[in-house]
């Protein structure tokens, strides 16, 4: 994003214009879809088994506002760049659109609201570097001191606690992925003359099936019931490690291409049946219709979540579901709605729910005297959160692509910060001049407090584990490269079980201070 704001910057010194219209369109596009994504885990937040992560992304994000207030009036920075810094030092580009639409709003003249708008890319250029680059650095390895704690250790123990077992990545963990399929001649006396589900039953530590069955030439689609005789060819289906560790145990491999060529399907599955909301894993593995299914994937606001069986599944989770495709089909009417991949997207879906977002933000209040408003860009964020939401309550309609999904993220935002640039180039390397130096520190300083306050509150008040308080700050702070850090640091994807809510809580608040801040300094 800088990157684009700064080419803009660099062809605005010729003095380009371009309609403001265009910016708009592509910021509400971008924000619709900001919220879309978020908006099943935003409402999530509101339910009280969230309320430390609400708590800590409250504070984190207050603290956030507070700071960059502060560092402004100390320092007599105008409104503009104060905006610019915080939305720089917080890497949430939103604040510019909503800042913008702020001043361009206040009864002062056009060519005041032309400088305080000019001086935001300003500032938020110099700041985004900084806010960025140190908090992926200081989160995973500054973030455990501050706690006294061994983040990889941390992420042991929690490993250890929610899967019942020392091991990383524990034998039930892994019953959950890679599934293979083998066949086996039955011969050992202690197997046969037994029932599939008993047959089924007996590993402890792995998930195995029998898919098929040859006797006497013929194949057999076998049911729990089904009887296993001597001589028989089955199917064996389980996770390829426990096939390679313990299949001569089941009997002799034979290569019966026919027992075993039968269609597997891959599929997503949008998580929408209320009685399966809230089960774990291990829960949903025992269920009648699972049998013969495995997890390929677990994904929550797009970000792929642990396979530890005692993660409780939410309304939106997208599962990716692989085995026989009767199967897989049958568990997909019991767990919610198959979402088959396409390229279709509901444009009048999105249409709709920019629409009713400018109407939403005509509304305002006034609070002492000044007049607070959405706007329409605040507007198309709300509305995506409420679309966003119906889509995981009723998948049936208003299907974005992913594909679709990051143009509209990434084109939106990358042609807003383009726009923002070419306006602002002509006066760029002024304000630079002016401020720039101070700005990298106040910066670097005004990242890093929130990120302190957040970590010291959710550890020693809250009494969060230090795996899901860094998870949590690196989601509050919507930096999801200090995700990837602390996951790569703790060596373990735990930490992504605290960053989905307040990732979806702290967009929407970073957003919002854009107007609050230009209010708060008016």
């Amino acid at each position: 994003m800088v990157g684009t704001l700064l080419a803009g910057v660099a062809v605005g010194q010729l003095n380009i214009q371009v309609a403001p219209v265009v910016k708009y369109v592509f910021f509400d596009l971008f924000l619709f879809t900001t919220g879309y994504k978020v908006g099943p885990q935003f409402f999530r937040a509101l339910k009280k088994d969230a309320l430390p992560q609400l708590a800590l992304t409250v504070v984190l994000c207050l603290t956030c506002l507070l700071a960059a207030f502060a560092a402004a009036r100390l320092l007599g920075y105008d409104m503009g760049t104060a905006s610019g810094l915080l939305a720089g030092a917080f890497t949430e580009s939103t604040v510019i659109g909503t800042a913008s639409d702020a001043i361009s709003r206040l009864a002062i003249s056009a060519a005041d609201k032309t400088s305080l708008t000019n001086n935001i890319p300003v500032a938020y250029a110099v700041t985004y570097l900084v806010g960025t680059a140190f908090i992926v650095w200081f989160l995973p390895n500054v973030g455990p001191r501050l706690m006294g704690v061994s983040l990889k250790e941390e992420a042991r123990k929690l490993q250890a606690t929610i899967s019942g077992s020392g091991k990383e990545e524990s034998e039930s963990l892994s019953a959950f992925q890679r599934p293979a399929i083998r066949a086996y001649r039955l011969t050992r006396p202690d197997l046969v003359n037994r029932t599939v589900a008993e047959l089924e039953a007996r590993p402890r530590e792995a998930r195995v099936f029998i898919s098929r069955i040859r006797r006497e030439g013929k194949i057999i689609e076998p049911t729990p019931e089904t009887v296993v005789r001597e001589g028989d060819l089955v199917a064996v289906l389980t996770r390829s490690e426990f096939l390679s560790s313990r299949g001569a145990e089941i009997g002799t491999e034979v290569n019966d291409r026919e027992l075993l060529d039968f269609p597997i399907e891959i599929l997503d599955v949008v998580i929408t049946n209320k009685s399966i909301i809230g089960k774990s894993l291990a829960e949903l593995a025992a269920m009648e219709f699972a049998r013969g299914v495995f997890l390929q994937k677990l994904s929550r606001t797009g970000q792929t979540m642990p396979f530890a069986p005692d993660v409780q599944l939410e309304r939106g989770d997208l599962l990716t579901l692989i085995g026989p495709a009767g199967g897989v089909e049958q568990a997909a009417k019991n767990l919610g709605y198959a979402d088959r991949k396409t390229v279709m997207t509901d444009m009048i879906f999105v249409g709709f729910g920019i629409f009713l977002g400018g109407l939403v933000g005509l509304l305002s209040i006034v609070v002492a005297g000044l007049p607070l408003t959405l706007t329409a860009s605040g507007g198309a964020l709300i509305m995506g959160l409420v679309f966003g939401w119906l889509r995981a309550v009723h998948p049936t309609f208003g299907r974005i692509p992913e594909a679709a999904m990051w143009v509209f993220d990434t084109v939106g935002l990358t042609v807003f910060m383009a726009c923002v640039g070419l306006a602002a180039g002509p006066s760029f390397f002024s304000g630079l001049e002016k401020s720039g130096v101070s700005l990298v520190l106040v910066g670097l300083v005004i990242a890093v407090l929130p990120h302190v306050v957040a970590i010291l509150f959710g550890r020693y008040v809250l009494k969060m584990n230090p795996v899901i308080v860094l998870g949590a700050c690196s989601g509050a702070g919507t930096i999801t490269a200090a995700l990837r850090a602390i996951q790569e640091t703790a060596e373990s994807e735990l930490p992504a079980l605290g960053y989905t809510v307040p990732y979806a809580v702290g967009n929407i608040l970073l957003t919002a201070w854009g107007p609050v801040l230009i209010a708060m300094m008016s």
